[in-house]
């Protein structure tokens, strides 16, 4: 199904929850809503799916005008952060409880039932009830039941937030597949930057109740539009400072608060303009010359060394070190060379680069 927002607006008292929406999503397209607490995220998505209706705008799916439409006269799944299942039912009269509300025969029921359970791998708990399954194997049963209403459309609202984080990756990988399979319209809403990148064949930023910027997971964690998104999908190092000029090949020259000059990736940005550089960790690499730091952290995070460091500039600059390479000690001097095609030049903040990321 394909989904159109026409100036959505939601307002509770005299806030809006979310303001100025306009969006489409394509059939099939699986769309994540991403943002950190508060930004809106949730209150979209039921909007979206028929929970609430939009104080303004309009919902159009396929064409229709659906803004004043229940959710249960939508083709539309709805899965919850918190696991819903009927805890007197089993796992199977879960999944078919929605073809017995509509009236469909036992034996259409149990076919259902049995196809939707085979599809997220349940069909050997059909027996069963949810307390004794696991928190994934719950949900599974929930996106199962949801599906098996015969949705178009499936909304996925935290789905997997309340689970441990080796069931959570297994999960959504499961998820996508699954939809991927069937052709359905997904939105997910998720506060977690790793699980969008993960399943989404695009991301929506979202902030301060607007979309704040939208794209695929590799544009956006590669090529982001504005510092926020550069801060909040993935990590990265921000360090304000003035355009000296431009290299031959388009590069941008940029003098550090030390005095260091170093060179970015190309932009727009003329001579004396203030601007903030990104650069990401996998960016970062010590050398013989560069910019001078002392290590003052070091974490293990399993495939790699995060490093900490307090530049001359005075700025915290992180970097990567593989786990099989010689990792540096605390104390230790270093010298920084940034990934030039990697550091991304963005103006400098009027309210100061602190407001810029602030994630309320």
């Amino acid at each position: 199904m394909k989904i159109k927002l026409e100036n959505i607006a939601m307002k509770f008292g005299d806030f809006y929850a979310v303001k100025n929406i306009n969006l489409s999503v394509a059939k099939g397209e699986y769309l994540t809503i991403l943002g950190p607490s508060g930004c809106g995220k949730t209150t979209l998505i039921k909007v979206i799916a028929g929970i609430w209706t939009p104080t303004e705008g309009k919902v159009i799916v396929d064409g229709e005008d659906v803004t004043n439409i229940p959710i249960e006269d939508r083709d539309t799944g709805y899965v919850f952060q918190n696991i819903a299942l009927f805890p007197n039912m089993t796992i199977k009269e879960n999944v078919g409880y929605s073809p017995r509300v509509r009236d469909f025969s036992e034996e259409k029921i149990d076919e259902i039932s049995k196809d939707h359970l085979d599809l997220v791998k349940m069909f050997d708990r059909a027996g069963m009830f949810p307390k004794e399954l696991s928190g994934g194997e719950q949900q599974k049963v929930a996106i199962a039941r949801a599906l098996a209403s015969g949705s178009k459309m499936l909304m996925l609202d935290e789905p997997l937030s309340a689970l441990d984080a080796r069931v959570r990756v297994e999960l959504r990988y499961d998820i996508r597949r699954l939809v991927k399979k069937l052709g359905i319209t997904v939105l997910h809403v998720t506060h977690d930057q790793e699980e969008a990148m993960s399943v989404s064949d695009r991301i929506i930023l979202m902030r301060a109740g607007g979309i704040h910027e939208v794209g695929t997971p590799l544009d956006m964690y590669r090529n982001p539009k504005s510092i926020f998104a550069a801060y909040f999908i993935g990590e990265t190092n921000l360090m304000e400072c003035v355009v000296t000029g431009k290299t031959k090949t388009g590069k941008t020259m940029v003098r550090l608060r030390g005095g260091q000059i170093i060179r970015a990736s190309k932009s727009n940005f003329e001579s004396g303009d203030a601007v903030v550089i990104s650069v990401r960790p996998e960016n970062v690499y010590t050398a013989k010359a560069g910019l001078k730091a002392e290590v003052t952290d070091i974490v293990f995070m399993g495939t790699y060394w995060r490093v900490r460091t307090v530049a001359e500039t005075s700025d915290y600059v992180d970097y990567n070190v593989s786990s099989n390479d010689e990792v540096p000690k605390l104390g230790d001097k270093v010298n920084l060379v940034f990934n030039k095609k990697a550091t991304k030049v963005f103006a400098r903040p009027d309210k100061g680069l602190e407001e810029a990321i602030k994630l309320e």
